[in-house]
């Protein structure tokens, strides 16, 4: 669980949602000053953030691309965090995709949360608040964990009936999340920072 006001470890790679070559379509300069900007999701805490692409650079949508400290290949710096609504049609249309591979890319880290998710308050359970899982489903996983860890993401398919996807229902959470600034509780995502309108 994410805990409110802790910084965030800096994200390395990010994942390509969109690319723009004329900048954003709320900055209203004319084209010849305006800058190509890459909206994309980070690797691991699934910040939404605009780049600065190198010049001559066209980073392709969902590519993975390194934005860590040191010589970077297509990017030359992160511009800074944004919201939700900020992402272009195009980059929201992405996002879900994106975020599917970000979860498969990052298996282990997703099944650790399932074979180690707790209660948050006596009445609430972290794996209820994913989306499609109530308590029955919550004590299947719970009861099913209990005989053996879950090995990968298809084992706690195969092994809990009514978990289908186990990868779509973690998309849809990082969703909840990345769409709401105000969640109570963030079980992937980091909150935001940054004001509205800076």
């Amino acid at each position: 669980m994410k805990k409110r006001g802790t910084p965030p470890e800096k994200e390395d790679y990010a994942w390509v949602l969109d690319y723009l070559p004329y900048g954003s379509t709320t900055d209203k300069r004319p084209a010849y000053q305006k800058k190509p900007l890459v909206q994309a999701v980070g690797d691991k805490h699934f910040v939404l953030m605009e780049l600065v692409p190198k010049e001559g650079a066209n980073p392709q949508i969902q590519s993975r691309v390194y934005i860590g400290d040191g010589d970077r290949d297509e990017i030359d710096h992160v511009k800074h965090r944004i919201h939700y609504p900020e992402l272009s049609h195009g980059a929201q249309l992405e996002l879900p995709h994106v975020l599917g591979e970000c979860v498969r890319h990052q298996e282990e880290k997703f099944v650790k949360f399932f074979n180690e998710a707790h209660p948050i308050t006596t009445r609430l359970h972290m794996l209820e608040l994913l989306p499609g899982i109530g308590k029955k489903l919550m004590w299947a996983i719970i009861d099913a964990r209990k005989k053996g860890e879950f090995k990968d993401l298809k084992d706690l398919h195969d092994r809990v009936g009514g978990v289908h996807t186990p990868e779509k229902i973690i998309v849809n959470r990082i969703l909840e999340e990345l769409k709401d600034d105000n969640i109570k509780y963030r079980l992937f995502t980091v909150a935001m920072n940054r004001p509205k309108n800076d």
